[in-house]
Parts: structure tokens; sequence; C-alpha cells
């Protein structure tokens, strides 16, 4: 959890996970990166400009991972339970790191990721911080009041680790450890761990600490930086909506830098400009750039939606300070975001027009353009009109941004329908572009529309035209014909789409195999809003009926009858359009005293080829008259994809 000095070849990346603003109804243009990283607990951050690379350390993990500084992650090391603070040597040889668990301080090649040496600090005393400073390898340890400060002369042949250098200082918890810029004899500690918050600055030139000049500055310190001259140190810590700049020679307070919320880490640019992220708890920001000094606006981000981490040093400087690197979230959320140009007061555009509006009369467009560093009156903003009659988007020209941010224009739209207007501001060497826009829903006329033949009923199989009539349009000619056939089985189908004739008419020819419902389809043009219109014309099924075992036919009256012995069974055979789970009615009547009688229905499920054959039995006697007819009964015939038909009725006579 804390920052190592900031030098052309040594500086720290910083991460925080979050999500890209976007411009919407309100947005910020952005080029930045943000990508996921494979972090659980990011703890300290490291930036090697030798080779291009980041380090995290994981300290739940138990890991550490490099990546290049795009975040794309190039290795791992793994085995270091509890990993905590990193430090690399001012020739970006080696990367150090404290392994608390293991009781002990790895040495690691930042090219190969491989331990080079180890280094045990004694059984229980859990290192934490490291700082590379005067030729040596200072770490502090322990825990609580049985913290202290100790030395590793990794130089010698045989490195030697010396521990209880804090001299008159107890310090309450393992402190922060710094390097000083340009000055390798003074080691910085911040005791971030008890609430008086000692400030302790050592002279290291003999090997051992002697205090330079201490002061209790107020503690529980989350973070701190120090200036590229080495003169001054900035720190963070709860309490405190600032962060304070303390000058090293005798710690006197500096200056300030005002945040609206606990701040969680700090870094500097090579060129003195102080970046911080803040716990954000009302996700109004969370990243501040003070690019203008301690005295002006900060440039605020908001890399995440969620609270910041408040734990470890996740963000730091690229080394020519061009980029910030900010680490957001936790566990599995943890993403790394690159800021591309950190310096520029970020833009947040927003845009409102009504939500409805009459073709051909004036509306109004209003909005802002928000930034901490306030835009001035007249600043030039592009407006744009996409709508039906220009889907590639309009140039409205340039109007100009009013007093306190805000702005508003009118215009009249030609077309209806979805009208967008966007509004565009390009940016400049202080700003970021920014844009936003906003739909309404402009009126159009109803168009006439009708489609013929509603409620018809047609043979099965008959080839049935449609007639759409399409009135008043203004550009748009066009209607299609779509067929939904009955059933699950069959897709609703495009059946013709073409430009009505020069009487508004246009037809389509359906084959009616089912009951279908079809709809003729206009979509509508800049004037004239879309419409659908739908009928419904129904189909019978395609029925017949054969007798068998009669020894004769003829004619009994008018009808010709299949005549039987009295002891045969009439065997009714009949073909339908077939439609899975489909049943045929047959039907039987019997003549007494010059009327027809009903002698009973029942279904009977068809075969896949449509047929089914059934034995009427054998009356035994003379003289018997009866007739048979097959249907087709509307769902009660197992489905409702036809319209109920019935066959011909067939007369039998029953004789000796």
């Amino acid at each position: 959890m804390r920052k190592r000095s900031i030098t052309t070849a040594t500086a720290l990346a910083v991460f925080f996970s979050s999500a890209v603003l976007v411009a919407g109804a309100t947005g910020t243009a952005t080029a930045d990166t943000d990508r996921a990283i494979s972090l659980s607990e990011a703890w300290d951050t490291v930036v090697d400009s030798a080779h291009q690379r980041l380090f995290f350390s994981d300290r739940s993990g138990g890991k550490i991972v490099a990546t290049d500084l795009d975040g794309q992650p190039v290795g791992t090391l793994t085995g270091l339970r509890y990993v905590q603070d990193l430090d690399l040597t001012p020739d970006g040889g080696t990367l150090y790191a404290a392994v608390a668990e293991d009781d002990k301080i790895v040495a690691i090649d930042p090219v190969t990721l491989k331990v080079t040496a180890e280094y045990p600090t004694g059984t229980g005393s859990s290192p934490s911080k490291v700082a590379y400073a005067g030729g040596k390898l200072w770490f502090s340890y322990g825990d609580q009041w049985d913290s202290g400060l100790g030395s590793i002369d990794v130089s010698a042949a045989t490195p030697t680790v010396t521990l209880d250098l804090a001299g008159d200082h107890d310090f309450a918890s393992p402190p922060m450890l710094y390097a000083v810029p340009g000055d390798p004899n003074t080691l910085l500690t911040l005791d971030a761990g008890i609430s008086s918050g000692p400030i302790v600055v050592y002279d290291i030139s003999t090997g051992t600490p002697s205090i330079k000049v201490s002061a209790e500055k107020g503690g529980f310190y989350n973070d701190a930086a120090l200036t590229p001259d080495g003169k001054s140190v900035v720190v963070a810590g709860p309490g405190n909506r600032a962060l304070t700049e303390y000058r090293l020679a005798d710690l006197a307070e500096v200056r300030t830098y005002p945040v609206p919320d606990e701040p969680e880490t700090v870094s500097i640019a090579p060129d003195g400009t102080v970046a911080a992220t803040v716990m954000d708890t009302e996700d109004a920001g969370d990243t501040y750039v003070f690019s203008r000094g301690a005295d002006q606006p900060a440039s605020v981000r908001n890399l995440s939606h969620s609270w910041m981490p408040w734990f470890g040093h996740t963000m730091n400087w690229s080394p020519d300070g061009s980029r910030l690197f900010v680490l957001t979230g936790s566990t599995d959320a943890t993403r790394f975001h690159a800021v591309d140009a950190p310096r520029k007061y970020a833009v947040t555009a927003s845009a409102a027009a009504p939500a409805k509006a009459t073709r051909g009369k004036s509306l109004t467009v209003t909005g802002t353009l928000k930034t901490t560093l306030p835009l001035p009156a007249g600043t030039p903003l592009t407006v744009t009109r996409t709508d039906l009659d220009s889907p590639d988007g309009k140039s409205l020209g340039t109007k100009s941004l009013g007093t306190g941010g805000k702005f508003s224009f009118t215009d009249t739209p030609p077309a209806g329908g979805k009208v967008t207007y966007k509004v565009t501001y390009a940016g400049d060497a202080t700003y970021t572009a920014a844009s936003a826009s906003d739909t309404v829903e402009v009126s159009r006329s109803t168009p006439t529309l009708t489609l013929n033949k509603n409620g018809n009923v047609y043979s099965y199989g008959a080839d049935v035209s449609f007639t759409a009539h399409l009135g008043t349009t203004y550009k748009n000619r066009t209607v299609e014909i779509w067929a939904n056939p009955y059933g699950g089985d069959k897709p609703n189908k495009l059946i013709r789409t073409a430009k009505v004739n020069s009487s508004g008419n246009v037809s389509a020819t359906v084959d009616m195999k089912r009951d279908t419902t079809v709809s003729a389809v206009f979509a509508g043009d800049a004037r004239y809003a879309p419409k659908t219109v739908k009928v419904t014309a129904y189909a019978r099924v395609k029925v017949s009926n054969s007798i068998s075992k009669h020894y004769k036919t003829g004619k009994i009256g008018s009808h010709s009858y299949y005549w039987f012995h009295k002891k045969t069974s009439p065997v009714v055979t009949t073909t339908m359009s077939y439609y899975k789970g489909r049943k045929e009615r047959l039907e039987l009547e019997v003549y007494y005293n010059g009327k027809w009688y009903g002698s009973g229905a029942e279904y009977f499920k068809l075969g896949t080829d449509g047929k089914v054959a059934v034995g009427l039995g054998s009356p035994g006697e003379a003289g018997v008259k009866a007739r048979v007819r097959t249907s087709y009964i509307n769902n009660s015939s197992g489905d409702n994809v036809n319209s109920t038909t019935h066959s011909s009725w067939k007369y039998l006579y029953f004789s000796n």
C-alpha cells in the first residue's frame, strides 16, 4: 500500500476498475483503455519503463501479474503468500516483493518473472512494505506496536538482514516507506496505523537510520507520493476531504488539494501534476487530476460506478506522464484503465428534446456541457439531425454554448417518425470532446390501407388473389403482402413486395390449403406512419369416401344406392387432407317412415396417408335404407387449421 519515488526510469502504474462513460442521452467522448484484469485484491503497482511493463501484487491471490502498458497480460508469478509491497531498482534490473505470510522478501527478474533470490526476515516478522534507497533494500515488518524498520544489504557478497532500525520512534503499525527522488540518503516513513499519524524522515547515509525530522499530522494515511524534486510529500487519508502537501525539510504544510470524498490514492507526474482517486460513495466522480494546480478545479472522471478500492496503491502515471493508469473494482470485477489525456478537463454532455412533436412545427432542444472548469459562453457546438429523409444525418450548422454551460436551439422537423438530434463539442487542448443526443417521435399522418376477402371460405388448394389498396402517401408506394397459415408448423411468409399500381392496388396469390391470416404492410415514409391491416380467409379440407363390400349399385328414387346383403358389413374408406393428429367424423343415418334419423356419429383417427377404413356392421334384416358421410369439424377433429367440411352422403340398401 505504498508508493515509491517517481523517476524517468521507475514509476508506478495506476489501475481502477470502472465503466467508461459512453454517449447516449448524456456522453463524454473517450478513447481510453478499459479491460478486465486477473486480480482479486490488487495491493501495489510498479511501472517498469525499461521493459515497458506493469507489475501488480495480488495480496489475496498470492501472485504478481505482469502486463504491457495497455494492460494486456504478459506473465504471472504465483506462490507468493500474502504478497504486498513492490519496488523496482532504479536501473530496472530487479523487482522486490514483500511476502508477508512466508516471512521473506524475494528478488525477481522483471523480464523472466523468475525469483532470483530470497531474503528471510525472521519467523513471524511478516514484512509488508519495501523501498530501495541508498543501495539497500529497506522494509517494514511486524504488526501494530510490534512493528519495526529493517534493511537488507543486497549488494553485499553475503546479504545480511538487520532489524530494529526505527531509532527513537515506536511505530504503531508497519510504516509506509518511500525513497526520495534525487536524495539516496533520505528515507521517508509514514506511521499510518495511529490517529496522530506521525511522519518520520530518516537520514540513512550511514546505513543506520537517524531521525532528521518528525511530526504528527493526523494519520490513518491511505497513500502518499513524493514530488519529482524530492522536496515535498502529498498524503491521502481518511477523515480529510483533501490531499495535503508537506515540505520534507520541516514537515510544514505547503498546500492542500481539495476533493469531495475520502482520498484513497495519490500519484504525481514528472511535471508535478497531482492525481488522486476518492472513494466516491455518491458516484459523482472518482478520479481527480489537478492539471492547473491546487488552487484551480481538478479535472474529474467517473471511471467506476462502484466505490473505489480503499486499500493498496492502485494508481500512477506512465513514465513520461502522458497517461494515467487506474485500477477499479475488486475480486472478479477488477478492471484496468489507462486515461490517455488525463490533464484535459473531462466534459459530459446532455441533450433533451420533447418526447413527441408535430411535423412541420417548431420544437426546442436543450442541454448542458458540464465540466469542473466551465467552458466559456460562445463555445461552438455542431448539431446534426437524423431522420427518415436524412438517414446519414444532416448538419444544422453551428450553435453556441450559452452561460452556465447550457445550450438551446429550435428546429422545425420536416420528416416524421424518430428524429434524432446530436450535439457535438469537438474538444481542444484543455477539454475533452463530448457529444449527446436525444430522439423525438414526430407525428405522421395515418394512411389508408385496405385488404379484401376477409371471412371468405374456399375449397382446399384454391389459388386466391388478395388485393391491397394504398391511399395517399409521401414517397413510399411499396406494400408487402404476407400469408400466415394456421398451425404452428408453418411460418408467416412474405408473398409479395411491390409498388402499388396507378390505382393504388397490389395483389398476391395465396394457395389456400389452410385457414390463413393475410396481412398487408406499409412501412411508412417521412410523412405517413406505418400501417398493417389483416384479414382471415378460410380453407376447407379435401375429403372423399368410397364404399366397398356391396354386390351392386342401383337407383331407388332419385338417389343411387350401394346394395348389400343383409348380413354384409359395408366398409367406408375416407381420404382427407392430412394434419398431425387429425380425425374424421363418420356419421350414419337410417330412413324410417319417410324421414332420415341419426343413428350415431364417431371420430376415427386418420393414417399418415390421410386415409381410414371403417366397417359399419350388418343390420341382419332386409329392406333397411341408410346413408353415411364423412366430415372435418374445426377443433373437434383434432385441430383448427381448416374450416368445417362435409362430404356428400353415400346411400346404402340392405336386401336378402
